[in-house]
């Protein structure tokens, strides 16, 4: 009985253990560095995703016209897992950035253009399985992010209309 409440209790211990393994980190330790020190600059850690982005974009793409094998499928696989979890991480901190009404849209256009390559680079790629599920995350992701860029854009246009003392900020400060 002792082992089997043992068994059980490892199990329970184990399973959250293996499912952080599972979510991938889109970024290497230098790129995380490179975040971090951009601190609360919400225009420099914006261009900073921009550019990661498009390195992976370009390494998709560069994927795409390698012979045709297993590894190739996994490595694509992969790449598109891990640009679906940085457009992700990308759309939360723009979340974040729009509440606090800090002014982006210096990035946001950036962001823009960079959204529609990555669209253009995930239409162009040939549908195979193997690598069919993230492709249609990815699609989604980009997708979903540039909805939400313009949707910013859009609002950010009005909100520094309507307050133009507020222009270049970091955070909204109620005065």
């Amino acid at each position: 009985m002792r082992t089997l409440v043992a068994v059980f209790a490892s199990l329970i211990i184990s399973a959250p253990l293996a499912a952080q393994k599972d979510k991938p980190e889109p970024l290497s330790q230098a790129q995380q560095d490179q975040i971090a020190e951009a601190g609360i600059d919400p225009v420099a850690r914006v261009g900073l995703y921009v550019k990661f982005l498009d390195e992976y974009s370009d390494t998709i793409k560069g994927l795409t016209t390698r012979a045709h094998t297993q590894a190739r499928v996994r490595r694509i696989d992969g790449e598109l897992q891990n640009f679906t979890a940085l457009m992700d991480e990308l759309g939360d901190n723009l979340d974040i950035y729009s509440e606090r009404k800090a002014d982006i849209r210096k990035a946001l256009k950036g962001l823009n253009d960079g959204v529609a390559d990555w669209e253009a680079v995930l239409h162009g790629l040939p549908s195979e399985p193997g690598f069919e599920l993230s492709l249609k995350d990815a699609l989604d992701s980009v997708g979903d992010l540039s909805d939400q860029a313009r949707q910013i854009t859009s609002d950010q246009e009005a909100y520094f209309k309507a307050h133009p003392d507020q222009k270049g900020q970091d955070r909204y400060e109620p005065k």
